[in-house]
């Protein structure tokens, strides 16, 4: 055997743990298609795409960092990094609007931060948990914001995602 037929060997893992990785990574493209497609039907700012970057990545940190056979006060710091810098990511989506005294975006942040959190638990391999928190997650964006004032009608283009200051 060559050395890197041996290398690429010994890196392929059993069968079992390529379906668990698979599963856990279908597990967070449903998340972020969930929200994401939500988002995208309203037209806000982030999308699907976004929120499948988002989800995708999020998982897969997670995931690699268990294989890694990391222990968990390890993937408990990987965890705080992911929720940090999402927390940076959604930052970037708010906008202050200064004469309107108006402020645009908390809500995508929001949606953000929320796809990132139940992608780690996916990541986990808690998926009930995950699937619960982005059903709540979608009774909030769509319920609520129709009773809240801040919901709009189909036919309009102002965003629901606008906070007075």
């Amino acid at each position: 055997m060559t050395p890197l037929w041996q290398e690429v060997s010994r890196s392929i893992p059993p069968v079992d743990e390529v379906v668990r990785v698979a599963l856990r990574m279908v597990g967070s493209l449903i998340i972020g298609t969930l929200i994401g497609l939500q988002r995208e039907l309203t037209h806000k700012p982030a999308g699907l795409r976004t929120h499948l970057l988002v989800a995708l990545g999020t998982t897969l940190l997670v995931v690699a960092a268990v294989n890694a056979g990391m222990k968990s006060g390890d993937i408990s710091r990987v965890i705080q990094g992911l929720i940090t810098g999402i927390g940076f990511l959604g930052g970037g989506t708010i906008l202050k609007l200064t004469h309107e005294h108006e402020i645009r975006g908390l809500t995508t942040a929001a949606g953000i931060w929320l796809t990132a959190a139940a992608s780690i638990a996916v990541g986990l391999g808690k998926f009930v948990d995950a699937f619960i928190g982005v059903l709540f997650a979608l009774i909030v964006l769509t319920a609520v914001g129709k009773f809240s004032g801040n919901g709009t009608s189909a036919g309009e283009s102002e965003s629901s995602d606008r906070h007075s200051v």
